[in-house]
């Protein structure tokens, strides 16, 4: 995916005071005070999910409280440590996704199969063709195929289309690029993704397992998606790395189609960031509270 349907709805307060709950219980129980080499072997977990909800929910309120959850967390577990600070740094960094390069990728990037650009999908039309928005970012992509002509284009994004289960925007998205002339074989498809954190996962599945040549990636999307996209794919790298600041992948640029709309709140990246981490079912119900996704397909 891919975000669904962009324009968020208000967390309701039932949902925040059982996140506000969760965090309350996990403060009870001895924050910060378990001592090196935990037999918890949940700990680790329930702390990478309270940061993130308490950075999604409270911002720069819930600095004092992370730095304690962060060394608690390099306490269990240095190298583990490590990671979630250098992606929190990452996610609170006014440089996320800047700067925005609309209708095509900046000068100076490799023209060599070193470079990757991944289009981000969007939830395709129930009978399964493209809404505009789509066809908008493809274009972006296609100038910037243009101008690198030996990069590879990975299209990202599965099954969306609420009466075409045979659809994926992936598909879709590959058969238009080629209808536009762009080579079969500089086509790469992902299309098993519903969610921006699964375009993440499993393109990097894709690309360290097939494209070994590729090294580094240019997210494109709309506008208001750039830098949700670059963190979960830069925070992937991160978890993925054999060693810590070892990352295969690297996300170096962008382009982006300017969206009339949008918003992706820092709560769905807080979401996006626990499905990262393999906890998909808070991270659903985090999306289903914030966003009208109704017609997302059901969590299995």
């Amino acid at each position: 995916m891919t975000d669904l349907f962009p324009n968020e709805k208000r967390m309701s307060p039932y949902t925040f005071l059982l996140l506000l709950a969760l965090c309350v219980c996990v403060s009870l129980c001895g924050c910060g005070q378990k001592p090196e080499g935990s037999s918890d072997p949940g700990r680790a977990e329930k702390i990478v999910e309270e940061i993130a909800v308490d950075h999604g929910t409270y911002g720069a309120q819930a600095t004092d409280r992370i730095d304690v959850l962060l060394r608690e967390l390099s306490s269990l577990d240095a190298d583990t440590g490590a990671r979630w600070k250098a992606i929190l740094e990452l996610w609170t960094s006014p440089q996320l996704g800047q700067p925005l390069h609309y209708d095509v990728l900046p000068d100076g990037l490799p023209d060599t199969d070193e470079l990757c650009i991944v289009v981000l999908g969007f939830q395709l039309n129930p009978d399964g063709t493209m809404r505009e928005e789509l066809i908008s970012r493809l274009t972006v992509a296609l100038n910037s195929l243009k101008k690198y002509p030996k990069a590879y284009v990975l299209c990202t994004g599965g099954g969306t289309a609420a009466e075409n289960p045979a659809a994926s925007e992936a598909g879709e998205m590959a058969r238009w690029l080629e209808a536009q002339g762009v080579e079969k074989g500089r086509i790469i498809v992902e299309d098993n993704s519903v969610t921006t954190a699964q375009n993440a996962l499993f393109s990097y599945d894709i690309l360290t397992s097939l494209y070994p040549s590729v090294k580094k990636l240019a997210i494109v999307s709309s506008d208001y998606h750039i830098a949700t996209g670059e963190l979960l794919f830069k925070a992937e790298a991160i978890l993925r790395a054999n060693a810590f600041g070892n990352e295969k992948l690297e996300v170096v640029s962008n382009a982006a189609w300017k969206a009339p709309s949008g918003s992706l709140s820092a709560m769905f990246q807080a979401g996006a960031l626990i499905e990262l981490f393999g906890d998909v079912e808070t991270a659903f119900s985090i999306y289903y509270d914030n966003y009208d996704i109704h017609e997302l397909p059901p969590l299995h």
